[in-house]
């Protein structure tokens, strides 16, 4: 599948996913504030990364896949634990925030290499 589709679709289900959390969760957050405040902190950061990955020209490939990896890891270790998955699943967020620094950093290194389109 062509990464930029793959990014585009995360995108729109982060979108969906923020949506879901402000409507049809509203009440079982209202139990938990924490589980909120991971949710939403999950829809902002998959839809950040994943409309990023979707517009990275094609020579940053690494930082596509990094951004789209790092966005899944640390969104979804969050919206588990929002909906009652174990807490242990935090230790595996950072992982995820990892991946979209190295994202982040190979966009960068990628931008400065010389390259052979305009893409």
């Amino acid at each position: 599948m062509h990464l930029r589709v793959l990014a585009a679709t995360l995108a729109a289900f982060a979108v969906g996913l923020g949506a879901m959390g402000a409507h049809a969760l509203k009440e079982q957050f209202q139990a938990q504030p924490t589980a909120r405040e991971w949710w939403e902190t999950a829809s902002h950061y998959l839809l950040v990364h994943a409309a990023v990955a979707a517009l990275l020209p094609l020579y940053a490939r690494t930082a596509q896949w990094c951004m789209i990896l790092g966005a899944l890891l640390f969104s979804s270790t969050l919206y588990a634990m929002a909906l009652g998955a174990p807490r242990w699943l935090g230790a595996i967020t950072p992982i995820g925030g990892v991946l979209l620094m190295v994202g982040w950093l190979s966009f960068a290194w990628a931008s400065l290499r010389p390259r052979e389109s305009n893409d």
